[in-house]
């Protein structure tokens, strides 16, 4: 494999990873801690291993058939992708406006900026990354980049904290609750809605497809999951060295609070880089998966794809800087996007024994196709259930 496709499939996994790794990541993985203590790790492990199975299914898929989500799902059922890539666009829009807000709140804890102009500094700032001439490198750069700031960041406020890391790994195996509903929030905000396919279209995009890469595909996947487990861990025992000492975490934001306790001034200005850092990825990958689900409403979208991912971005930010985040619209699409990953994910699985998709000489692992059933099942109801969120609405 030449180096040019290890930087891709590396991309992709960074691109999957920081899509991941947004504000509502960090704001769970504080509100969790604090409500579970060590229990969380337990959390971690049990999510991390629902989104592997989801992750690997859907990234093999994509790349045996060399065709994007939309594509497979209208193969399985046709009309069906047309639905899919709604659902994907919609929720892709409502939580890029939080995801701007997000890099807003950082430029404001970093120099004190007022929320609109970090808004707009931040759109400026993915916009330019989709009007370079090689925007799938300066994507892959950003996102690598970026990425690997927050860890380090959150590395030094986890080493700062001193956690209890003892009792962190006993819990891992042996936690004294098992809350569920912990567990499959994580998988929505590891791998749900447009997340998963984020890094499979990359490796599309890249020309990385077929039985040949398959192998290279099958470990970009776990790479991208392995990077958001190293993140999740980190920041959960940075926070659990707060909260397992006492301190109380403002509830009107967790992740900031918990990192100002742990590191004074400095900890609040990290927080500050890593929502900021995190954010910006998120916007990135949120814009580039959405769009990418677009390609197929018309030849036009596919044309002038960059400039539909400049006007997605462009889009959410407007939202937000003039009516701020629609709590109606977050909420319905946070709703639809509980379901979005068991209908993918089912489409997928359908489409990895369907010969017309996966060709005649490949068989899907069976171990791959149970758990991905399972998978399906665990997040379906939590989709459904996720449902009555919008009758307090109305």
């Amino acid at each position: 494999m030449d180096k040019k496709n290890k930087s891709v499939l590396l991309g992709a996994a960074f691109l999957m990873a920081t899509s991941a790794i947004g504000p509502g990541f960090l704001t769970q993985t504080a509100v969790f801690t604090e409500q579970l203590k060590a229990d969380f790790s337990f959390v971690i492990i049990a999510s991390i291993l629902l989104s592997f199975i989801a992750q690997i299914n859907v990234w093999r898929v994509i790349g045996i058939s060399g065709l994007r989500g939309q594509d497979i799902a209208n193969k399985v059922l046709p009309g069906l992708g047309y639905f899919v890539a709604f659902l994907v666009a919609l929720g892709g829009l409502a939580f890029n406006i939080g995801n701007v807000g997000g890099a807003a709140m950082g430029f404001n804890v970093i120099f004190g900026m007022d929320m609109k102009i970090g808004a707009a500094i931040a759109a400026i700032i993915a916009i330019t990354i989709f009007l370079s001439k090689e925007a799938g490198k300066a994507r892959d750069l950003f996102t690598k980049v970026l990425g690997a700031l927050m860890i380090l960041l959150v590395a030094y406020v986890a080493i700062t904290t001193q956690p209890p890391v003892g009792e962190a790994l006993i819990r891992t195996v042996a936690p004294t609750q098992m809350p569920m509903l912990a567990i499959i929030t994580l998988v929505g905000g590891t791998v749900g809605g447009y997340i998963t396919f984020s890094g499979g279209h990359r490796l599309l995009d890249a020309g990385i497809s077929g039985k040949e890469n398959l192998n290279q595909i099958t470990n970009s996947s776990i790479q991208g999951i392995g990077i958001a487990l190293i993140m999740r861990i980190l920041l959960f025992l940075a926070i659990l060295g707060v909260v397992s000492k006492g301190m109380a975490l403002d509830p009107a934001n967790p992740p900031a609070s918990a990192f100002q306790l742990a590191a004074g001034t400095i900890g609040y200005k990290f927080f500050g880089v890593v929502i900021a850092a995190a954010a910006l990825t998120s916007v990135v990958g949120a814009a580039y998966t959405s769009v990418s689900f677009l390609k197929s409403f018309s030849p036009i979208i596919d044309k002038h794809y960059h400039k539909w991912i400049i006007a997605f971005i462009a889009g959410s930010t407007l939202i937000f800087i003039t009516i701020g985040r629609p709590v109606a619209l977050l909420v319905i699409a946070g709703s639809l996007n509980g379901l979005i990953l068991p209908v993918t994910l089912g489409t997928i699985l359908l489409a990895s024994v369907n010969k017309k998709v996966v060709g005649e000489d490949y068989k899907h692992p069976k171990w791959m196709l149970y758990l991905g059933i399972l998978v399906v099942i665990i997040t379906l109801y939590l989709g459904i259930q996720s449902l009555t969120g919008i009758k307090a609405l109305f």
